[in-house]
């Protein structure tokens, strides 16, 4: 695989993670703190975020060939045991974050999407798959308060935190290879334009692919910024994140 990245902060610090080797990618999106309140830890979002991602990476070139939710499950029971006896993991508040996997492995391509990060793919014969965990969007109208109780629950919605059963819950799949020309993997930042400004992922691939990681990112900035704040909900500017995989033969055109 030949893989290109870029990440860019929102309204405030970086809470996304980026990593890539020739075999596989990894992006994460850690979940913004709930305001006001002890979340029970003592390294915050970003620690949680940084610690993830790298024993990801570790998982992967460790155990090459081991399922994905084995290696997101095993990653997550690591950080929770780094985290030490000063941080309340029972805690419903406790750091979290999506998390989003492409591995290449002989001649098969597998993939991983917990929380609402996206995996994107284009296929040789030009058809367009997406794999997006959508369950937390099925409850618009909560509260912190409500959403708290709802993660990490049957019923609810998972996420990489505090449970390494959340892995068992991921969306995941594997596709033949050859039959595979790109793969884009995004923090819900990132494929904003999808989401609120009526982009196809086809549109979304063809911009990466003909402009690069960092143009899709200021395509996005561009929207939000001619957009008034507060005419969606969440925040104005989120962290944005991608990472391009091309398979085989592709080029970084379509």
């Amino acid at each position: 695989m030949e893989i290109t990245c870029a990440t860019r902060p929102g309204d405030t610090l970086n809470e996304d993670f980026v990593a890539a080797a020739g075999h596989f990618a990894v992006v994460l999106d850690g979940a913004t703190a709930e305001p006001g309140v002890d979340n029970g830890c003592r390294h915050g979002v970003r620690w949680l975020v940084t610690q993830l991602g790298s024993r990801l990476v570790a998982g992967l070139i460790e155990t090459p060939t081991a399922a994905l939710p084995q290696v997101a499950a095993e990653a997550i029971a690591d950080v929770m045991a780094r985290h030490g006896t000063g941080c309340d993991l029972a805690n419903p508040r406790s750091p979290s974050a999506t998390v989003a996997v492409l591995r290449q492995r002989e001649d098969q391509v597998d993939h991983l999407v917990l929380g609402d990060s996206a995996v994107v793919a284009r296929f040789t014969d030009g058809a367009v798959d997406c794999v997006v965990d959508n369950r937390i969007h099925g409850f618009p109208d909560r509260s912190w308060a409500d959403l708290r109780h709802l993660r990490n629950r049957e019923g609810g919605f998972w996420v990489a935190g505090n449970r390494p059963e959340a892995a068992a819950h991921a969306l995941t799949g594997t596709w033949p290879a050859e039959r595979v020309d790109r793969v884009c993997l995004l923090t819900d930042g990132a494929y904003r334009l999808v989401e609120r400004y009526e982009w196809s992922w086809q549109d979304l691939l063809d911009c990466v692919s003909r402009e690069g990681a960092h143009r899709l990112i200021a395509r996005t900035r561009a929207a939000e910024a001619r957009t008034p704040a507060g005419a969606f909900p969440g925040k104005h500017h989120d962290d944005a994140s991608v990472a391009l995989c091309l398979m085989g033969g592709a080029t970084g055109t379509v």
